[in-house]
């Protein structure tokens, strides 16, 4: 889908430690009791309110899950929605993040 993009989690890390992306985290409140990456926006996909997610942070917009399956539906519903014009998906979600060495955070 156009504006819509996969990414690795080596990159979606460099992003976020040069300030230019906003993770959105769509698991649940108990997935985030478990571990969680940093400053992510939590909008839980069970309660997913499009009007929660900035559009206007000048930052790459993106969307994390544990697998990269919800968090890519919900990307891509707000690139076809015309709510973004780009959105990003971590690719492999925290399981891939966690298996590549990346710093999360413990629980909420």
């Amino acid at each position: 889908m156009p504006g819509f993009s996969e990414i690795p989690p080596d990159t979606v890390h460099r992003w976020v430690s040069d300030g230019e992306a906003l993770l959105v985290d769509v698991r649940e409140a108990e997935e985030l009791a478990q571990a969680r990456l940093g400053d992510a926006l939590h909008v839980p996909m069970s309660a997913f309110d499009p009007g929660r997610i900035p559009t206007d942070s000048g930052k790459k917009v993106v969307f994390i899950c544990a697998q990269g399956l919800r968090s890519g539906q919900v990307g891509q519903y707000m690139v076809a929605q015309g709510i973004l014009a780009e959105a990003y998906n971590l690719a492999g979600g925290l399981i891939a993040w966690a298996e590549a060495g990346l710093p999360l955070d413990s629980g909420a």
